[in-house]
């Protein structure tokens, strides 16, 4: 099963658009886990068995464990995943963006070390950066296009031929570059209106949405911007807001992760139509 299908069919089996980030920040781990030697590994591990029945996927970001010299520990987590849910796409958020065989190389990380469904990547080298990941059929490419900083505008809003580059990124990418039918784009929550834009340029290509949750994206706006006529068609991003969901101290930090996600991914749920 590729990228895209997986995906599709994680989307009707847990009825969720949820995708939950892993960034683990030991600073806000709880206590007995933040001198651990794999400490990151259970508390991932705690959060996936959680929220696993709430989510379309799981996006762990590869900065927060190579920062800590901690890849080891996101190989197991990804081999957790790949052994116990399967069916829940993985997506490495790594942004990659080089050319050539240096591509290549980061390919094999993502795709043999990690052995991820799906890779995030920036498209500003042009197609040589994105073309060597198309060599694994199966996996999904997923390109930045509109993203949710706010300094996202000092080049996505360049005017390109009488429209801003975000929209011509989005283009691109559905009529050029999608001929395997392997990508999707990352949009951000925080400007639905743009959100709109993009999901009319390419049709039902799958979205990543980060920015709800700690980035204060409006779920109701994301939802009816960004949604296929069939209510599908994104992945929409929480990460700290569900990872550290624990209000009070000895709050068990899982189970709040449990609610948060539930509540969000029901909360997407009103506005799919």
């Amino acid at each position: 099963m590729n990228f895209i299908d997986k995906l599709s069919a994680a989307w009707t089996r847990n009825d969720s658009l949820l995708c939950v980030g892993l960034d683990p920040d030991l600073a806000r781990f709880p206590a007995h886990l933040k001198d651990e030697a794999d400490g990151i590994v259970r508390f991932c591990k705690a959060i996936i068995d959680a929220t696993a029945d709430l989510a379309c996927a799981f996006k762990p970001q590869i900065a927060y464990f190579a920062a800590l010299g901690a890849e080891d520990q996101l190989e197991a987590i990804c081999r957790y995943l790949r052994e116990t849910y399967p069916h829940i796409p993985l997506i490495l958020d790594a942004k990659r963006g080089d050319i050539g065989a240096t591509a290549h190389q980061y390919a094999r990380e993502a795709f043999e070390r990690y052995g991820a469904d799906a890779v995030t990547l920036s498209p500003y080298m042009g197609l040589d950066s994105v073309e060597p990941y198309f060599a694994w059929p199966d996996r999904g490419v997923i390109v930045l296009c509109r993203t949710s900083n706010p300094g996202g505008s000092d080049l996505q809003f360049l005017d390109v031929g009488g429209v801003p580059l975000y929209q011509h990124v989005a283009r691109m990418v559905a009529e050029k570059w999608n001929r395997h039918g392997q990508c999707a784009l990352v949009v951000g929550a925080t400007y639905p209106e743009e959100l709109a834009q993009v999901r009319a340029i390419v049709g039902d290509m799958p979205l990543l949405v980060p920015g709800i949750g700690a980035q204060g994206g409006d779920v109701e706006a994301t939802v009816r911007a960004g949604r296929t006529a069939g209510g599908a068609g994104m992945m929409i991003s929480s990460s700290r807001a569900i990872l550290y969901a624990a209000a009070v101290d000895g709050e068990d930090f899982a189970a709040a992760a449990r609610r948060v996600a539930r509540e969000t991914r029901d909360e997407i749920n009103r506005y799919r139509g």
